[in-house]
């Protein structure tokens, strides 16, 4: 392969991936992912949209490894899961840890001396306008808090690669700003950033580039600039015109089908709608 080729610039690729689970005591297929087909580039600030249901969360766990495709397949140009950075959608926290401590014991787990593992822990408290709660348990957080001490320890490693699932969810406007300042200072170190986001009014300030999901399928992929060309009015608007029918006073049935396929049978983000007593594999 060339080193100036399209595909040299790729850190992150996904190629026709599919992701199907088995609920219930009669193993009931759920498709959630339907052909993925995605591309980041180096230094990218990418941004992954879509409703609720159409598949991010589990696209993000597929490239992490968290979950394994059912077809198709996904190259990571890192040297290790150590140079990726990632904050989940519903993270968990030790109560009784305060947030030094809990970025300390982030750090540890990379290998990270003391010295370097305090100097670390500190900036980040820094850069998430933590210092004043530094010392103070993390059951007493607010959301908010504790969304930002997840940022935090998704930077602990200097990632390349960091992977946000819904960045801003808890967010006051102060911490929201904060965040988007990480992450525009991550861009403008030449970090590679894939972030979901219901805010699309963020998405279109800080991205590069992104990508539309619907029914667990790219349906747009490209530059904020090329989106906005297509809708002079806004992200917003274009996004509403790109999903189509995914919009208020649609029923839930309606916006699951697929043309040409089965409703997809998801709750959430691309999560299979799991009866009592059943779970999905």
């Amino acid at each position: 392969m060339s080193p100036t080729s399209p595909e040299a610039q790729h850190l992150v690729s996904l190629s026709g991936v599919t992701k199907t689970v088995h609920v219930g005591l009669r193993r009931r297929p759920v498709t959630i992912l339907r052909g993925v087909d995605l591309a980041v580039e180096h230094g990218d600030v990418f941004g992954l949209i879509g409703p609720n249901g159409a598949g991010k969360t589990t696209t993000v766990k597929v490239l992490l490894g968290l979950m394994a495709p059912s077809g198709g397949s996904v190259d990571l140009r890192l040297r290790g899961l150590g140079a990726v950075g990632y904050l989940p959608e519903n993270p968990y926290f030790y109560d009784y840890l305060s947030g030094r401590e809990f970025l300390s014991f982030c750090a540890r787990l990379f290998g990270l001396g003391a010295g370097e593992r305090k100097a670390r822990a500190d900036r980040l408290l820094r850069d998430v306008g933590l210092e004043a709660a530094a010392d103070v348990h993390l059951r007493k957080y607010s959301k908010g808090m504790l969304q930002r001490i997840g940022i935090a320890q998704a930077l602990i490693n200097d990632p390349h690669l960091v992977l946000l699932d819904e960045p801003m969810t808890g967010l006051d406007p102060i911490g929201r700003l904060e965040v988007k300042r990480i992450i525009q200072r991550l861009h403008d170190e030449g970090r590679t950033v894939l972030f979901n986001s219901h805010i699309l009014a963020d998405v279109e300030e800080l991205c590069t580039r992104i990508a539309v999901m619907k029914g667990g399928r790219i349906v747009w992929g490209g530059t904020v600039a090329e989106a906005l060309t297509d809708s002079p009015e806004g992200l917003e608007a274009f996004f509403m015109r790109v999903v189509g029918d995914e919009r208020p006073g649609v029923s839930g049935d309606e916006r699951a089908r697929v043309p040409g396929g089965e409703p997809d049978e998801v709750a959430g983000d691309g999560q299979p709608e799991v009866a009592a007593g059943e779970t999905p594999s």
